[in-house]
């Protein structure tokens, strides 16, 4: 098991394996479909966008908050920010986690812009709420839970889905 510690850099990400463990700390951002859809319109604009993306991790995450706590913040099911992911790797983006595969000509994406993707435990809201140690809104926060919010984490259990080479776990299990 790798211990990794954001930002996540490209040469951080170089060494990982498809089907690897990690343990990943520091900071990383939800987003699920319509702050991508947002921020993906914000880039085609050429408008400023309301975070710095470098070597972020987005969370594909809708977390539920009430009343100030953090509730569930499991995973959302990656394939539908699909049509968003190549542009926000153009724009700096180096790492997303989600659940599920994705699609076979995204993970050549992956691999020309040497980025990952992680898979995290779907069915472990409540284990995943505590590795979040402190959140808040960073844009979009008419957008509810699909608002971006800054996650603080520390040792969020997360495998390396598609690797900066290409290899992907669901191929090896499905193709």
């Amino acid at each position: 098991m790798k211990h990794l510690t954001t930002p996540l850099t490209k040469d951080k990400l170089k060494g990982l394996k498809a089907g690897e463990t990690v343990l990943l700390s520091g900071t990383i951002y939800t987003a699920r479909d319509r702050a991508h859809q947002r921020l993906a319109d914000l880039i085609q604009k050429q408008k400023k966008l309301p975070l710095d993306i470098k070597d972020i991790t987005i969370y594909y995450c809708g977390p539920n908050i009430k009343k100030g706590k953090l509730g569930s913040c499991g995973p959302t099911t990656a394939s539908r920010m699909d049509p968003f992911t190549e542009i926000m790797f153009q724009h700096g983006v180096t790492a997303v986690i989600g659940k599920g595969n994705r699609s076979p000509e995204l993970t050549k994406v992956f691999k020309d812009q040497g980025t990952v993707f992680f898979v995290t435990h779907a069915g472990c809201a409540a284990y995943l709420r505590d590795k979040v140690k402190s959140f808040k809104v960073i844009a979009f926060p008419e957008l509810g839970t699909e608002a971006i919010h800054a996650f603080e984490v520390r040792d969020f259990p997360l495998v390396v889905g598609i690797d900066t080479q290409g290899n992907d776990i669901y191929q090896r299990i499905y193709g």
